[in-house]
């Protein structure tokens, strides 16, 4: 909750690429190519390919569904500033992600930023 006249912390999450908060961005983000797009899979741990798709995807999994459902609630507070959303899907202690940039119509450098914040979410400690 935010009370009136009081800023709201700006949200950073520190990752291989930088420590620095994730904006919205504003302009229209550029499909990677296919050789770029290996180069930043190479740099994700976990990450791969949608067979049949322009898209990545990973599988979370956590020691119960209260650890994936506070993965999935600091993601969003991430994915909400970014204006990016993941697709996904919680099962008891996993999490299903896929990342596509839909306007760009396959992968850009805003689904290889949110995989790698959510990368570094996924090692922090509960309660961080």
């Amino acid at each position: 909750m935010r009370v009136a006249g009081t800023a709201s912390p700006e949200k950073r999450v520190n990752t291989k690429r930088a420590n620095v908060p994730i904006k919205k961005e504003t302009k229209m983000a550029k499909r990677l190519s296919e050789e770029e797009q290996r180069t930043a899979l190479n740099e994700l741990s976990g990450w791969s390919r949608v067979a049949g798709r322009e898209a990545i995807t990973r599988t979370f999994t956590f020691r119960d569904f209260n650890e994936a459902f506070g993965f999935m609630t600091r993601v969003a507070l991430v994915a909400e500033k970014s204006d990016h959303h993941p697709e996904w899907r919680n099962v008891y202690k996993t999490v299903e992600v896929v990342l596509a940039t839909h306007d760009a119509g396959g992968v850009t450098e805003r689904d290889i930023k949110l995989a790698d914040a959510m990368n570094a979410i996924a090692k922090q400690p509960q309660g961080t």
